[in-house]
């Protein structure tokens, strides 16, 4: 992972494109789960905007953010994903059956089972992740790299007739 300008831009573009490869993750890992979160209309900036930001030493126990993050300086982003999905797998039968308001507390406050990293990250580092997020990472620079479908052209003052600019001058 490089660090530069871009990491730490306005509106953390970086941080966007992490939360739209987990979002693609999680639908194809665990369909059902995002097939949910769709219909709540959840999506992942909603929750796992901080595991990105910080890798999880926001809000996790000391013992597991301690053990990812030894593992994010070796590996780099790509236990963030791993993690993130083995939590939602871990709690999956659970959160399938909540609506939008306890869903949302739910992905904020994972039981203390959830939180064991003896049980969580033999589950994470079970998740292969790295072609998906290769693949997702050219799909989100492919989207980004298109215009808006529906963006007006730019209009420069001289394309503008100048009868029309009378009343600015």
């Amino acid at each position: 992972m490089v660090m530069d300008a871009y990491n730490y831009s306005a509106g953390l573009p970086l941080v966007q494109e992490y939360l739209c490869q987990f979002e693609q993750l999680v639908k194809e890992y665990l369909p059902m789960l995002g097939e949910h979160f769709t219909q709540e209309m959840v999506n992942p900036s909603m929750y796992a905007s901080q595991w990105f930001i910080t890798v999880f030493s926001y809000s996790f126990p000391f013992p597991l953010a301690l053990r990812i993050w030894d593992v994010f300086l070796y590996e780099g982003v790509k236990v963030v994903f791993q993690v993130g999905l083995a939590l939602l797998r871990f709690c999956h039968d659970d959160l399938i059956k909540l609506p939008f308001e306890k869903l949302l507390h739910a992905l904020k406050n994972f039981p203390a089972e959830a939180m064991n990293p003896d049980k969580l990250l033999p589950l994470a580092f079970s998740i292969k992740v790295s072609k998906r997020l290769e693949e997702f990472k050219r799909e989100y620079e492919k989207r980004k790299e298109r215009p808006f479908p529906h963006s007006l052209p730019s209009v420069s003052s001289s394309s503008i007739p100048s009868h029309n600019l009378a009343g600015l001058e």
